[in-house]
């Protein structure tokens, strides 16, 4: 393994770290109406950008086309995401959620040019998707009413499945096709989905009064989950290769499980030690693949 994929995949790791804490924090903050905590997350996380400027404010400048590919992931991603949790089973909308890893695994040959599939990565996608189901579902037991329409909720998580896994295999391509742009871009990326995250949140959500706790949480939130980690992404992507990341990706629910069952007091499961080794075996078969 050269010295620039171990770096892309330790930069994947820390991304994975950062999703990780996104259920615990949003569990914290889960009085706040999704889009107004999403569309602040997003714009404290853009102020990352300002410090890797170096008073150069045309790095954060891109073409209209890349903007809008931002916006598709950061934006989109979030808003099919939290609608699909408003209409369907928490627990299977995550489920359906984190098919990411499996489409940018099994997309990268469609939309990267030179890239192949191997079988290894199949089947690493497939282990470790199992892997993501068995943490995911071992969480708790029978799944809660639907709070409204199922089917409309899950195909919405299914659609910001795709957006996600379809957004990190086009900024991979825009690198290798010479649109490249500068990592420090991703603020404006946040700063846009940020701003149309809170239209919606004045359009559709009520108003709510945040405490100093609230806007504390929700600056760490911007520093790690919905902001750090998507410049930590994006640089991993550039420099990797995006089917061994898309594997990698497949810690993000496993690690987020475990996250919640020690800050909730439970106990380690058999489900979430199966779902240990299925996807640890997944990851170091994916990234040995060529």
């Amino acid at each position: 393994m050269s010295p620039q994929t171990t770096r892309a995949n330790a930069l994947a790791l820390a991304t994975i770290a950062l999703w990780a804490s996104l259920a615990a924090l949003g569990t914290a903050l889960r009085h706040v109406p999704p889009f107004l905590l999403t569309g602040l997350g997003l714009l404290a996380g853009s102020l990352i950008a300002l410090p890797m400027v170096r008073f150069d404010v045309r790095r954060l400048a891109v073409p209209w086309p890349t903007l809008a590919v931002g916006v598709y992931g950061l934006f989109g991603y979030h808003f099919l995401l939290f609608t699909a949790l408003g209409q369907a089973p928490a627990v299977e909308t995550n489920l359906v959620n984190y098919l990411w890893p499996l489409g940018i695994v099994l997309m990268a040959p469609l939309l990267l040019p030179g890239v192949r599939l191997a079988p290894a990565h199949v089947l690493a996608a497939l282990a470790g998707f199992a892997g993501a189901a068995i943490a995911i579902l071992g969480r708790g037991g029978a799944a809660a009413p639907a709070p409204g329409n199922a089917m409309l909720g899950y195909a919405c998580s299914a659609g910001a499945a795709f957006i996600w896994s379809s957004y990190s295999l086009l900024t991979k391509r825009l690198a290798l096709t010479g649109r490249d742009f500068s990592t420090a871009a991703i603020g404006t990326f946040g700063l846009a989905s940020g701003v149309l995250a809170l239209v919606c949140h004045a359009l559709l959500e009520p108003r709510v009064a945040l405490s100093a706790r609230d806007l504390l949480l929700i600056a760490v939130l911007g520093l790690g989950p919905l902001g750090g980690a998507f410049f930590l992404w994006d640089k991993a992507l550039k420099l990797g290769d995006a089917r061994q990341i898309g594997v990698l990706s497949y810690l993000a629910p496993l690690l987020s499980t475990l996250l919640l069952l020690w800050t909730t007091g439970r106990p380690l499961s058999w489900n979430v030690a199966l779902a240990t080794l299925l996807i640890l075996g997944a990851a170091m078969v994916g990234t040995r693949a060529r």
